[in-house]
């Protein structure tokens, strides 16, 4: 059962829990056992006492996330300071610092946690890192060894969206189109991410200045369909023309580059994923 979080907990007389003094205070009615158990299980290499303090910090990150991420990244702070040796904490420090637009601390969070694990799960959040720090030639290069089938097929979505963004920052929005042209970018098998890649195709189509309307409604269907069933992943019968899959090429400055690249536009985010990478 859920517990009924009040939204005014900061000001509640009950919030009252702080590890250290510099720790952002943490409500009692949080708990360990409000992390995830797959994430709890991580905390056992840590003393009773401190994987508590880690747990509840971590469980106060997921819940702030979206709502007030600044926060959230302090109890990620305060999660690190305490246990700066287990991976989960280096993932949500990375992803709490890319959600604050902070990509030099996200990218070597997230670096430290793929050094510490071998996983490539975040690899979308580490490619638009380097372009939220203005570098997507760097960020083509984070992914060049990256092995895309042995990623699971939201992280797959991901990372071809990002690497699609990083096109863009070139001024390469053929290649950028191209990057998107994946096995995922069909009515078949649609799961969350494939929103987002939807759209990403049709704003790329729009930037070639080719019609995307078609694109763009398939993304709407989906998002409505997903919101109305419990299904992980279902179909969308539709008369549309999906491209043979792109294959990625090696080198970076591949044919069609544009050697007048434009300029990083800083005031553009890295585009939103799940990003939580998951």
């Amino acid at each position: 059962m859920e517990k009924n979080y009040s939204k005014d907990y900061k000001n509640s007389k009950a919030y009252a829990g702080r590890d250290k003094p510099k720790s952002p205070m943490i409500p009692p009615e949080i708990t360990a056992e409000d992390l995830d158990i797959s994430a709890r299980v991580q905390l056992k290499t840590l003393s009773e006492e401190n994987a508590e303090w880690v747990a509840r910090h971590l469980a106060m990150t997921s819940l702030l996330i979206d709502s007030d991420p600044e926060l959230a990244h302090k109890h990620a702070l305060a999660a690190l300071n305490r246990a700066g040796r287990l991976a989960i904490v280096h993932e949500t420090v990375g992803i709490t610092a890319y959600t604050i637009g902070d990509f030099a601390l996200a990218l070597r969070e997230l670096l430290t946690h793929r050094r510490l694990t071998g996983s490539n799960e975040q690899i979308p959040l580490i490619v638009d890192c380097e372009r939220g720090m203005g570098r997507p030639e760097r960020a083509l290069e984070a992914a060049r060894d990256v092995d895309r089938k042995a990623l699971p097929k939201g992280v797959r979505i991901n990372l071809a969206i990002a690497l699609s963004g990083a096109r863009l920052d070139m001024g390469q929005p053929e290649i950028a189109l191209e990057e998107l042209e994946i096995a995922e970018l069909s009515p078949k098998g649609i799961i969350p991410q494939s929103i987002d890649l939807f759209r990403a195709y049709a704003e790329c189509l729009e930037e070639l200045g080719r019609d995307s309307s078609k694109w763009t409604e398939l993304a709407n269907r989906a998002e409505k369909a997903l919101a109305e069933q419990s299904a992980e992943e279902f179909e969308l019968v539709e008369e549309i023309e999906i491209p043979e899959p792109y294959q990625p090429r090696m080198n970076i400055r591949s044919r069609g580059d544009n050697p007048q690249k434009k300029s990083f536009d800083k005031n553009r985010k890295p585009r939103p994923r799940d990003g939580r990478g998951k």
